[in-house]
């Protein structure tokens, strides 16, 4: 299985400095990826629903502030050589498709091959209504065409696209991406939505474990969302087995999961404990596990990471 940990992109650590340490020490340590999420602009007044809480609260309003996911992305690639640099995820409708798929083909060619497209339709009506997107209530199938369009544009040096959102011709879209076919798109969301998004489009499914509408923190829970996907993909004539697994932990790793339960969540608790569920979900197929260990301090963040090196790496490796 590959770990991975989350990028700062608010808050006294989102810096050029302090990124560039946690990413290179991360790649040190030995981790195998890392991620950074997408908002571009935070409403000063949100009535949506945050779908990651209990409350529906989203804690990053209260700062104010993001750094840009495709800017940071570029960033990444160059301060790290190794690490695998993930979009976790984008929200596909906030930006011109052909623009996005061209930065991120920028991207990958700056990396020599090391971005994969973590890829959402998002949920802060706001922020959509800001950034002049698509009207809110069709990102899903805005999200869906928006994917056509990259792969389009990453495989085919003379694109043509007429789409109901996007429409091109008559251009050249020179380098494409190292990675061949394309950048490996993994689908988030836990939704049924995002199931079908996954299995009809995605190289990877890439959920977050604490939906409290779509909870996935047991493995019975993560396994009958695995076994719908798979036959989903049937269904729509793909190989289940040719579409990736990956799994978000988005709390603080060793601190308490914010969802309630009487049991021990999956993929936490003492090393061995950790190395038992990660043996059982890699039997099941999933390969990738995104962790955080941000804290409010670099020293504390680093410490974190150095502590899951040190302690539970050795056990799943």
């Amino acid at each position: 299985m590959k770990f991975g940990f989350t990028v700062p992109t608010r808050g006294p650590l989102a810096t050029p400095d302090t990124v560039k340490r946690i990413l290179q020490e991360g790649e040190a340590l030995g981790f195998d990826f890392c991620s950074v999420n997408d908002h571009i602009v935070v409403p000063q007044t949100i009535d949506s629903t945050y779908p990651y809480s209990e409350s529906g609260e989203w804690a990053g309003r209260g700062a104010g502030e993001a750094l840009e996911v495709l800017s940071m992305l570029c960033f990444m690639t160059g301060v790290t050589e190794k690490l695998r640099l993930l979009t976790a995820v984008m929200v596909v409708p906030y930006r011109n498709p052909v623009l996005t798929a061209r930065i991120l083909a920028t991207a990958d060619v700056l990396s020599k091959g090391r971005i994969t497209v973590g890829c959402g339709a998002g949920w802060l009506r706001e922020e959509f209504e800001a950034l002049g997107t698509p009207p809110f209530e069709e990102r899903g199938r805005v999200t869906d065409e928006y994917i056509r369009v990259f792969r389009k544009i990453w495989t085919d040096p003379r694109p043509v696209f007429d789409g109901d959102y996007a429409r091109f011709k008559d251009i050249s879209v020179l380098p494409l991406p190292v990675q061949k076919p394309h950048p490996p798109i993994w689908i988030g969301g836990e939704s049924n939505p995002a199931l079908r998004r996954a299995a009809r489009l995605g190289d990877g499914w890439f959920p977050i474990g604490n939906n409290p509408k779509f909870p996935l923190d047991t493995f019975e829970r993560y396994k009958a969302s695995v076994d719908k996907l798979r036959a989903l993909a049937e269904a729509d004539g793909r190989d289940p087995s040719t579409i990736d697994l990956a799994y978000s932990l988005n709390w603080v790793f060793g601190g308490k999961p914010p969802l309630e339960s009487t049991s021990k969540p999956a993929l936490t608790g003492e090393p061995d404990a950790f190395a038992a569920d990660v043996e059982r979900f890699g039997d099941l197929g999933l390969n990738h596990l995104l962790l955080t260990f941000q804290g409010s301090t670099l020293e504390r963040t680093l410490d974190r990471m150095a502590w899951f090196a040190k302690d539970y790496l050795p056990l799943v490796r």
